[in-house]
């Protein structure tokens, strides 16, 4: 009996482990993604000084280029310039 026993034990403290190490393990991913989450935005954030340093000409010319391709519709193509020159 005292076999049966101890091999008893030895599955319930096992599978505790398991359990407890699951619950670990899913904690870290969850504080790794929070962490992934706040860096995303932070990271963003430096581009946009980057933009207002462009050249207004430049990004007008970028804008006529799509406008001339057909992704900017007329309307589209006036606010952006306006927005770009800040007008």
């Amino acid at each position: 009996m005292g076999l049966v026993r101890m091999a008893a034990r030895t599955a319930v403290v096992a599978g505790t482990a398991t359990a407890v190490s699951g619950r670990v393990a899913q904690k870290q991913a969850d504080k790794h993604a929070e962490q992934q989450a706040a860096a995303a935005p932070a990271a963003a954030a430096p581009a946009a000084p980057a933009d207002s340093a462009e050249d207004p000409m430049d990004k007008v010319k970028q804008l006529a280029d799509l406008h001339a391709q057909g992704i900017l519709t007329d309307e589209e193509f006036a606010a952006a310039k306006k927005k770009a020159l800040g007008i």
